[in-house]
């Protein structure tokens, strides 16, 4: 599997990225033992997780760094691992409450996820949520000691605007601080408008890394979906489907049906694939709770969808 360059570091990921999310919610840590092992056995060695992971199951955040941590630890594999976690989320409980962008915070959220991962770096570290009010000269000065530390390798942004991005990027090189290497944005074939309007045209001109979360639109770009019958078959995903079933939304899956059929695939593989081809994407983060659904999306990354699908795919998509 080529993997491909995070920006400007010298991370390199593959075009397809495992999402943690679901450690601690719907997957205990024997499965996600199992689900992490055949990871690493089809050559995807990148994991992305976040301290806050998963409080919103009835954890209290922090769930999924240690399962990773455990199974590193068990397997004696952290060198054949490269991990993203993130730190700074808004309105989460215990020792994550009161998150922002501070030197002090960052500094004890990164030690925070140091400890349960039970290494002594991470490979690339994001800010979670833009708090909108620190000076980047602030974050990124606390960045930058903490790669003179060797606790973290790069630094990456997740749900920042353009505004705040292109000004974190301008104070990064005017005072020669460590740069954002890498966007991670919400973004799938139904959900385009926001990064394609404000960031894209950012992120490329800046050389940025670029990856996507709910790259399958919470389950519905997998066909699962299809009318609100449908929705009772996830418990946990079948509520935030619902929002897609509308007429473009079964345009949408009705172009993914015939791709699909055209390259002998799943809906979800060619929704994936066609994020993978996107200019200036790095990769897709999706997530799975069942070996054969993590099987199904890793077959992902050997299709090489052509333009006429890629045509097709955009304009049942446009917004």
């Amino acid at each position: 599997m080529q993997k491909r360059s995070l920006g400007s570091s010298e991370v390199l990921v593959p075009p397809f990225v495992f999402g943690g999310n679901v450690f601690g919610w719907g997957v205990d840590e024997q499965q996600a033992f199992k689900l992490l092992d055949l990871l690493l056995e089809k050559g995807v060695d990148t994991i992305d997780t976040a301290d806050i992971y998963s409080y919103w199951a009835g954890g209290s955040g922090g769930e999924s760094e240690t399962i990773i941590g455990q199974w590193m630890r068990a397997r004696g594999n952290r060198e054949q691992v490269i991990i993203h976690t993130k730190g700074g989320a808004p309105d989460a409980p215990g020792e994550f409450a009161h998150a922002d962008l501070s030197a002090a915070y960052l500094t004890k959220a990164v030690e925070g996820s140091l400890r349960r991962l039970g290494t002594d770096y991470i490979d690339l570290y994001y800010v979670h949520f833009d708090d909108n009010k620190t000076p980047p000269e602030e974050t990124l000065g606390a960045f930058q000691k903490l790669i003179e530390q060797g606790k973290i390798r790069a630094i990456g942004a997740s749900n920042y605007g353009p505004e705040r991005l292109r000004q974190s990027l301008a104070v990064a090189d005017e005072n020669n601080l460590p740069r954002y290497a890498c966007l991670q944005t919400h973004y799938n074939l139904y959900e385009r408008s926001e990064y394609e309007t404000e960031l894209e045209e950012l992120c490329l001109s800046e050389g940025l890394g670029v990856l996507s979360y709910y790259s399958l639109a919470s389950g519905f770009l997998s066909g699962k979906y299809r009318s609100e019958a449908d929705l009772d078959k996830s418990a946990a995903r079948g509520s935030s489907a619902a929002q897609y079933l509308n007429p473009r939304g079964l345009r949408i899956l009705n172009v993914l049906d015939k791709v699909a059929d055209k390259y002998g695939a799943t809906q979800a593989q060619i929704a994936l694939a066609w994020i993978m081809a996107r200019p200036g994407f790095t990769a897709a983060i999706a997530s799975s709770t069942k070996i054969e659904q993590l099987n199904e999306l890793l077959q992902a990354t050997a299709i090489d969808l052509d333009n006429e699908s890629i045509a097709e795919l955009n304009e049942a998509s446009t917004y």
